[in-house]
């Protein structure tokens, strides 16, 4: 007969019963508490009034989530947000959906700019998410983001009133940058596209069938393309001692390591994500 949705409690339980086969049991509960918070139930509804009542307008909404679910197409898209570094980001099909990964670029930046009172610009924004929890945690900064995509500008602009951030957003082609219209910064980050066409296999269909293709993938040919034309734009707008910080792909951190000295810094380090991955490079503009 299955489960109805009438309480709080019977949301895990109709969740696991549509989506087992289809999802891990840690992802399904998961689910059901990304739902039950976008439905506007508190902590302490969900642990210690389990049986509250579940409208017939949230039962509707809760089906229909699932049916979304079942194509694959990624939750955070279905909510139309996510959370990333305590800060409530929007995200749509114009823009990535952000990764634990990048909390951890953004968490190693904050760590290691402890009162930090400069400039710092965030290249291939999307949908600002870096920018915007920089900003919110450094409140000392001047932060400032650039994205070729003015759908994806749009979201950024919106998150950073949503999070009460003062983040500036600047459309701009990496590859046609005009410095001029940005002064000397301290801090340059980026998460470009960097995976690889032939790795797209490795890739899951909530990604490929749902994620904007020209903000993930790279030509093997041509792998650090955005790199090398980041790197070239920082040659005019990093300040002397600045920093650059890159998320990157964890097969090239040698690759990174020597395009980043041949540039001319200094203090070059590639570091390991939580997983034990190759997926940062930062280092220091010598004079």
């Amino acid at each position: 007969m299955g489960v109805k949705l009438q309480t709080i409690k019977d949301i895990k339980l109709y969740l696991k019963e549509q989506l087992s086969g289809l999802y891990p049991e840690a992802e399904i509960i998961a689910f059901a508490n990304i739902i039950k918070t976008k439905l506007r139930y508190t902590k302490l509804q969900m642990f210690a009034f389990p049986e509250s009542p579940v409208s017939g307008k949230q039962a509707a909404e809760i089906i229909n989530i699932c049916k979304e679910l079942k194509t694959g197409k990624p939750i955070q898209y279905i909510i139309g947000e996510t959370s990333f570094y305590n800060c409530i980001i929007k995200v749509n099909s114009s823009t990535l959906i952000p990764r634990p990964e990048t909390e951890e670029l953004v968490n190693l930046i904050i760590r290691e700019n402890r009162g930090f009172t400069g400039s710092l610009l965030d290249i291939g924004t999307g949908s600002g998410a870096i920018a915007i929890a920089l900003a919110v945690n450094m409140p000392g900064s001047t932060a400032k983001g650039t994205d070729i995509s003015e759908p994806a500008l749009e979201t950024a602009r919106k998150n950073a009133t949503l999070n009460n951030s003062s983040v500036e957003f600047i459309r701009s082609d990496i590859f046609d940058f005009q410095t001029s219209i940005l002064p000397p910064v301290d801090i340059i980050v980026s998460n470009p596209p960097y995976v690889r066409e032939s790795e797209m296999s490795l890739m899951g269909k909530n990604v490929i069938g749902f994620e904007p293709h020209p903000a993930l993938f790279v030509p093997d040919s041509d792998p650090l393309k955005f790199y090398i034309a980041i790197l070239h734009i920082a040659s005019s707008i990093l300040a002397l001692k600045g920093k650059i910080y890159f998320e990157i792909n964890e097969a090239l951190g040698k690759e990174m390591f020597n395009l980043v000295a041949a540039n001319g810094y200094s203090e070059i380090r590639v570091i390991n994500d939580i997983n034990g991955k190759q997926r940062f490079v930062t280092g220091i503009k010598n004079g």
